[in-house]
């Protein structure tokens, strides 16, 4: 992807130097009007640089498995997004929008939600444990926000956050958790089974990091899939063998498709070692039901898979009629043990109603593995020395939260209640605008953060993104962000069924610009539309 902006930036650039300046055309930006000004200079050094270049490291000698990997989240719409931003704080008139809406990464809290204050409040005591000494704090401060952070101090050897800590995390932070999963899910959780990590993705690299030796080895992954999938286990040099989420039946997960896909990778000489689901799922907003997931527990156990549970959005359900499961208790209940069946389990608490994507906290829950193979994940993550501190108390807090009678509980409950009937709300609002559109389809909202519509554009559009040699989706995408400033990730990057085209658009707008959203995607439609009419 560098390369081909590189080039198509550098191509542009030589046209223009063989051509007289053309007159700003605002419905038809070009690459360099998108990039800000000093950029093209930049990406023509660079380019120039990299052909005369007598360095050590070149892009023919780094590992080819970076090359391979690819993160669309935050790729080339999202690189020309913030060129436009820059832009915009010095040449507003030139743009048919005044902000830029990040509608492309589950990042809530930079696009102003709030975090909970108990959370917070326990954070900033531990991290400033002055503040624990003075009168005022006293007024400042819930008492059970200050009997926490003492609770949680006296866990932590010299009551020092910016220490490093046992590579699992801090003893007492990790009984915390064990304790929430088990309320959670009504069996036994073991402390010793967690592994701290700074959210949800290093555990993800981490089991690749265990489970593949070779490209023969591969991991069963849902298409659409969350790109971290592809790319982790790009980085680790095995395969990727996707099963494909049924669209027609709200992106339902099928075991004669799972069974299918691993007869395939068989074939081929590859040894599937892993079977991940993403469960509410991303970037598709479904729940699976209790009885798909004993199908797909019972599925792994018979084939001998480890189960990767992604669970980051359990909080994230938005629909009467669904309920989140974990993995972990659906195969307890089946009466599955640590003998029957290996299981894997990510929470963060970058998600949820918490968003606290830049504190970089979370953990696994590690079970079903024998002791020696234990050893060698403890062994990974001591490489890392262990996960920051400030990442560990909020993930101990979103497993603890206040309780009844604590003096946080009500405005605790008020500003989670509060947050997650807001994101039902804008779920439902984007979703239902999406339904109205000519050639749009998407299923309903049931959890996550996302809404994946699918796109059937005129033929006329086909041929001007091969003109333009970019993949459909894309070419939508980037025509949505520069006549609107939204943007959105073109479903090629998370993989989709060949010869259909999607968008995963974010529900984490405030409400209050939701209406401004849809209204700004259903006039850039129907002038695409319009535009590109067959």
């Amino acid at each position: 992807m560098r390369r081909f902006v590189i080039g198509q930036a550098k191509n542009l650039i030589d046209q223009t130097r063989r051509r007289p300046p053309q007159p700003h055309n605002r419905n038809n930006l070009s690459l360099l009007s998108l990039l800000h000004p000093s950029s093209s200079r930049f990406f023509s050094d660079m380019s120039s640089s990299d052909s005369t270049s007598s360095l050590p490291v070149t892009i023919d000698t780094i590992n080819p498995n970076v090359l391979k990997c690819e993160y669309a989240v935050r790729g080339e719409i999202v690189n020309i997004a913030q060129k436009l931003q820059d832009d915009l704080k010095t040449n507003k008139d030139a743009y048919p929008f005044d902000e830029i809406i990040y509608c492309n990464i589950g990042n809530p809290q930079s696009l102003g939600q709030q975090a909970i204050t108990f959370f917070r409040e326990v954070l900033a005591l531990c991290s400033h444990t002055a503040l624990l000494d003075r009168d005022e704090t006293h007024a400042l401060f819930s008492a059970d926000s200050i009997a926490r952070a003492w609770k949680i101090l006296d866990q932590i050897p010299g009551k020092a956050t910016g220490a490093y800590s046992h590579s699992q995390g801090i003893k007492g932070l990790r009984d915390a958790i064990a304790a929430g999963i088990e309320a959670r899910d009504g069996f036994p959780a073991d402390p010793n089974d967690i592994f701290m990590t700074d959210g949800a993705s290093p555990g993800v690299h981490m089991m690749m990091q265990l489970l593949i030796s070779s490209e023969k080895d591969g991991i069963l992954c849902p298409i659409p899939q969350y790109p971290l999938y592809s790319a982790s286990i790009a980085l680790h040099g095995g395969s990727l063998v996707p099963y494909y989420l049924d669209e027609a039946s709200g992106w339902g997960l099928e075991i004669s498709e799972l069974k299918k896909q691993l007869e395939d990778a068989k074939s081929k000489g590859i040894t599937v070692r892993a079977l991940a689901v993403i469960n509410p799922g991303n970037p598709t907003g479904q729940v699976l039901s209790e009885k798909n997931q004993r199908d797909i527990v019972d599925f792994c156990k018979k084939e001998g898979l480890v189960l990767l549970a992604d669970e980051v959005y359990q909080e994230n359900v938005y629909v009467p009629d669904k309920k989140f499961h974990s993995f972990k208790k659906v195969a307890r209940s089946m009466g599955y043990g640590e003998k029957d069946i290996s299981l894997v389990s990510f929470q963060s608490i970058s998600k949820g109603y918490y968003g606290e994507c830049g504190k970089r906290g979370g953990y696994m829950e590690v079970t079903g593995f024998t002791s020696d193979v234990r050893e060698q994940i403890y062994k990974v993550a001591s490489v890392n020395l262990c996960s920051n501190i400030s990442g560990q108390i909020l993930a101990s807090l979103v497993m603890s939260p206040p309780k009844p009678g604590d003096e946080s509980y009500e405005s605790y409950i008020a500003e989670k209640e509060g947050i997650l009937s807001s994101m039902a709300r804008r779920a439902k609002t984007l979703e239902e605008g999406l339904k109205k559109l000519e050639g749009i389809t998407c299923n309903r909202a049931e959890g996550a953060m996302y809404l994946f519509p699918c796109i059937k554009l005129p033929q006329k559009a086909i041929a001007a993104a091969e003109a333009a040699k970019t993949s459909l989706d894309t070419f939508y995408c980037k025509r949505l962000l520069n006549a609107t400033g939204i943007v959105v990730v073109p479903g090629s990057g998370f993989r989709q069924v060949p010869g259909t085209w999607h968008f995963r658009l974010t529900i984490l707008p405030q409400e209050d610009k939701i209406p401004a959203i849809v209204n700004r995607l259903t006039e850039f439609h129907k002038s695409f539309m319009d535009e590109f009419r067959n």
